[in-house]
């Protein structure tokens, strides 16, 4: 009877050994994996997101005046900040210009009265021109600055 209890005592000691080695091992590999995709992923991450370094700023002279919806209308003048990649040269602004003109024209006055809404229609003219003043897949334009802006 003795030799039933001393085999009883032991199996659970064995069985709790094991689960505790099982249980160490699996918190190893899972925070060995997960620290390891971490610094992966963050070495990817840093590449692609190398900032372009700035470079001229070309003004654009003249202001626009565009028709928005239901009788008003946006009187506003903007900017180019180029990208250091676009170097000295002179730039041709009539894109930038047909662009802005394209992507206001039409619009509620509504989505320019709050900062919001003017964030968001300036990011989708930055995008357009942006997109095109590229050259050779490299970044010319990396922002827009209002110079004036009224709404009426």
């Amino acid at each position: 009877m003795a030799d039933e209890k001393d085999t009883a005592a032991e199996a659970p000691k064995k069985s709790k050994k094991m689960l505790m080695i099982i249980v160490a091992v699996a918190v190893v590999l899972l925070g060995g994996g997960g620290a390891g995709a971490f610094f992966m992923l963050k070495g990817d991450s840093a590449e692609a997101v190398e900032e372009p370094v700035k470079g001229d700023v070309v003004a654009i002279e003249n202001t626009l005046t565009v028709n928005l919806a239901d009788g008003h209308y946006l009187k506003f003048g903007f900017a180019l900040q180029m990208t250091e990649a676009a170097g000295h040269e002179e730039v041709d602004v009539n894109q930038a210009l047909n662009l802005a003109i394209e992507t206001y024209t039409g619009r509620d006055v509504a989505e320019f009265a709050t900062e919001e809404g003017r964030n968001t229609l300036k990011a989708e003219l930055l995008e357009k021109v942006e997109k095109a003043y590229e050259k050779e897949e490299q970044q010319m334009v990396m922002d827009i600055y209002y110079t004036s802006f009224v709404t009426q």
